[in-house]
């Protein structure tokens, strides 16, 4: 590019002769239009010229993180204007007069710093993309999955946003998934489902640039590539990703975004394949855990009520909802491994010694059964060691203090103040201040101090809501 025409034919000329493929252009402001509709792997620019000159088309280039390869040719003969250039983004330099071989010799270095910049790239990508891969193949997480593909997509095709769209199997809807980058929340779901449908021939890969995305998505995207995420030909998803900036995703992108949906639709597959298994399990284990409590007349419904009250001190304590919903649902199940007692849990009366030394084994058991679960070993800690006291008479372990893990310690409270308001065989139910008195009076010792007040504080508000209701509480 200069706006002499003379020294742009010339050099146009030579450098065709060389086989390149040589594009001309008048001034920076024709250069850049070019730039905007085709890519090019170099630009050769004279430094001083008309409207936007050299230094502005670098600056401009730079903006549109273009990746283009830029040499600068000035007459001035300085050093200064030179590394002026270079400190813009040129990759080198020729002062005039120059000689038409040291133009030549110059490009084919810069292009030649262009092919080994390119293959490091694809270096870096394919070793991101194979790490991504095996994350993706190891978990069985379906967010999890999700998550490294999206995050995955965004690395290897330097986008500014990606969504995965998973389809649901009633509605057909494309509406779960996962976003990662602010430039992902202009898709939907939706929307690129009908355009892969409508705009593409084969329905497998939509790649759009400038003003044609904003029919599939924000005003704000200016590139968008989307793929479905297919299962044995069955589309159960849609990966896209998109950018804000005028480059388009080409073919190389495409491709990389097609390994990563095609190892994600196998990921999500077995994610929900043993999502439906753990569940199962899980079922089941829920069964047994009410089997177990109607074993006893006296117990039934206690596994139930210990999951309430042990949420309504989680809530008390201000644990997240997360943490709140781990602990009902260990304290749901904490006297599953009742299973493995070899006693009668349906007689009357108190326990022989014998019989208690047994029954004390149920956490351990409990711990056994459910310890292979994956989805489970989050409610192992209330499971095996809910019987554990803060003065470390407890059992299994006869952990003292801290070193009893929170749940735990909360569903003891939980599952104590249960047992003293219920009827059992041996004795009356407690009243709910007899209850109440008791916890106070082995605060520090039986149940952790810190979590006896709030248990009753929120216990309290709880009782008051139910007598509102007109529902059932302990008296």
């Amino acid at each position: 590019m200069d706006d002499e025409r003379v020294v742009r034919e010339v050099i146009a000329d030579f450098l065709t002769m060389e086989d390149f493929t040589v594009r001309t252009a008048a001034d920076g402001g024709e250069a850049l239009e070019a730039l905007d509709s085709d890519a090019y792997d170099l630009v050769l620019s004279d430094l001083m010229m008309p409207g936007v000159g050299g230094l502005e088309l670098l600056e401009a280039m730079q903006t549109r993180q273009l990746g283009t390869k830029t040499v600068i040719m000035t007459g001035f003969g300085t050093v200064e204007s030179a590394i002026d250039a270079m400190k813009r983004g040129a990759s080198d330099y020729i002062l005039k007069p120059f000689r038409v071989d040291e133009v030549v010799l110059t490009v084919r270095r810069a292009l030649e710093e262009r092919r080994l910049e390119a293959e490091n790239v694809r270096l870096r990508e394919a070793v991101m993309l194979f790490e991504a891969t095996e994350k993706i193949a190891t978990s069985l997480s379906l967010e999890e999955v999700l998550g490294t593909v999206a995050q995955a997509a965004v690395e290897a095709t330097e986008a500014e946003g990606c969504a995965l769209f998973l389809r649901d199997a009633e509605s057909a809807h494309f509406g779960h998934g996962h976003r990662h980058g602010a430039a992902a929340d202009a898709l939907d779901g939706g929307s690129l489902a009908m355009a892969l449908d409508t705009v593409t021939t084969d329905g497998r890969a939509l790649r759009l640039s400038g003003e044609a995305c904003g029919r599939f998505a924000g005003p704000s995207v200016r590139a968008l590539l989307a793929l479905p995420v297919l299962d044995h030909g069955d589309r159960i998803g849609i990966l896209a990703v998109v950018r804000t900036g005028p480059m388009p995703f080409d073919e190389g992108h495409r491709k990389l975004l097609a390994v990563l949906a095609d190892r994600g639709a196998a990921a999500v597959a077995n994610a929900r394949l043993y999502a439906n298994l753990e569940g199962s399990i899980e079922e089941t284990l829920d069964a047994l855990a009410t089997a177990i409590d109607k074993l006893d007349p006296y117990t039934a419904g206690h596994s139930d009520r210990v999951s309430t009250y042990a949420g309504i001190l989680a809530e008390a304590i201000d644990l997240s909802p997360e943490e709140v919903e781990r602990v009902k649902r260990s304290a749901a199940m904490h006297d599953i491994g009742k299973i493995g007692c070899h006693l009668n849990l349906n007689k009357p009366g108190k326990l022989t010694a014998a019989e208690y030394e047994e029954f004390k084994k149920h956490p351990v058991y409990g711990r056994e059964i459910l310890a292979p679960i994956t989805s489970l070993r989050p409610l192992l800690d209330g499971v095996h060691l809910h019987h554990e006291r803060m003065d470390g008479h407890g059992y299994p372990l006869g952990l003292e203090g801290e070193a009893i893990p929170l749940q735990a310690r909360i569903i003891c409270i939980a599952d104590s103040y249960d047992a003293m308001t219920s009827d059992r065989a041996y004795r009356r139910a407690l009243t709910h201040e007899a209850a109440v008195a008791e916890l106070r009076r082995c605060s520090g010792t039986q149940f952790d101090e810190a979590l006896v007040e709030p248990f009753v504080e929120g216990l309290e508000a709880w009782r008051a809501a139910r007598a509102a209701a007109g529902a059932a509480y302990p008296r």
